[in-house]
């Protein structure tokens, strides 16, 4: 049984030096969320609707 990595990606809100940046793949059932600089680390995982959450509420303080 062979594992699919999942498509990483930046926000393009990220610059491009490096620092505190995240990334983010989607799932089916799941969002996934890392260190963009410790790839290596588990990610966090969080459900659609979280995430989903979590950027209404960062979008609304940060306009």
């Amino acid at each position: 049984m062979s594992t699919v990595e999942p498509a990483w990606f930046k926000s393009t809100y990220s610059g491009g030096g490096g620092d505190n940046c995240v990334e983010i793949a989607f799932g089916p059932e799941t969002v996934l969320v890392r260190d963009s600089k410790d790839t290596q680390r588990h990610a966090l995982t969080v459900s659609p609707r979280a995430w989903s959450a979590f950027t209404e509420l960062v979008s609304a303080a940060y306009p």
